[in-house]
């Protein structure tokens, strides 16, 4: 009832699952991951406990597809799981029980796996694979995301449309840099979800995302003078104090303007 892509970046610090489903919550059930260690993603008539168990193996160096093979033969209900898992390095593992309901299957390579079960057909998880290896060039978010918008795309789940769910970590990359959670966005009940999780993500990278060094702006001459008095405009002494109001604290650099940050600040009414 459910698809995702379990996913690696290419310098393999950030790992991460996306997810959807004609399922209430979906990111609540599925999606598991821990920086450095890996992610699995636990579907089809879910076993939850595989999270912890999985994530506990992963932290002993045991290989994907070892994982796997712990997790099911403890397991007297393996026949209905599907389950997807990724390590820090390596090839990632899917399994599909015999008794999943159809269609179901999975593909798996060098940091991925891709699963899904009662989707509208194999079109589903091909499409998938294609847009995950084609998209290498994407942060983790984005190449996870533009898996699930191709699954989407080809039918998906065969029963329609309900959740979806992002999730990513990478060490440091919270808010503040006081987390390893890097994205953790979901869609618990809308007719389009993966569309809605695009907005989501493109909010995510506004507000969250850290600025291009190279994009920097230097705050001085003209460009300091109508910041200045753009802010003056809004009740503001600093580009400090509005940012912070405008949520836009992690795109701050001492000396610089995120262009991001100025359109903001340049779209903003008194």
């Amino acid at each position: 009832m459910t698809f995702s892509i379990v996913g690696r970046s290419e310098d393999g610090l950030s790992l991460g699952v996306a997810v959807a489903s004609k399922f209430l919550a979906v990111g609540a059930a599925v999606p598991a991951a821990e920086a450095g260690v890996g992610g699995l993603a636990t579907q089809a008539f879910a076993n939850l406990a595989y999270r912890a168990q999985g994530l506990a193996l992963l932290r002993t160096g045991t290989a994907a597809g070892d994982v796997i093979a712990g997790l099911t033969a403890a397991d007297a209900g393996r026949a209905h799981r599907q389950l997807g898992v990724v390590g820090p390095d390596g090839d990632g593992a899917t399994y599909t029980g015999d008794e999943c309901f159809s269609w179901a299957g999975g593909v798996a390579g060098d940091g991925y796996a891709i699963q899904g079960n009662i989707l509208a057909g194999a079109e589903v998880v091909a499409e998938m694979e294609r847009a995950w290896l084609g998209s290498a060039g994407l942060s983790l978010p984005r190449r996870l995301y533009a898996a699930l918008v191709a699954g989407d795309a080809a039918g998906g789940d065969s029963r329609g449309r309900q959740s979806a769910a992002l999730f990513t970590v990478r060490r440091g990359a919270g808010y503040g840099g006081m987390s390893d959670t890097e994205v953790d966005l979901r869609v618990d009940d809308d007719p389009d979800p993966v569309g809605r999780m695009g907005g989501l993500i493109d909010l995510w990278e506004l507000y969250f995302g850290k600025p291009d060094p190279a994009t920097l702006l230097p705050l001085d001459g003209p460009l300091a003078v109508e910041v200045g008095e753009r802010l003056a405009a809004l009740g503001y002494d600093s580009l400090d104090a509005w940012a912070g109001v405008e949520n836009l604290e992690e795109r701050m650099v001492a000396g610089s303007i995120d262009p991001l940050v100025l359109e903001q600040l340049r779209a903003a009414k008194p």
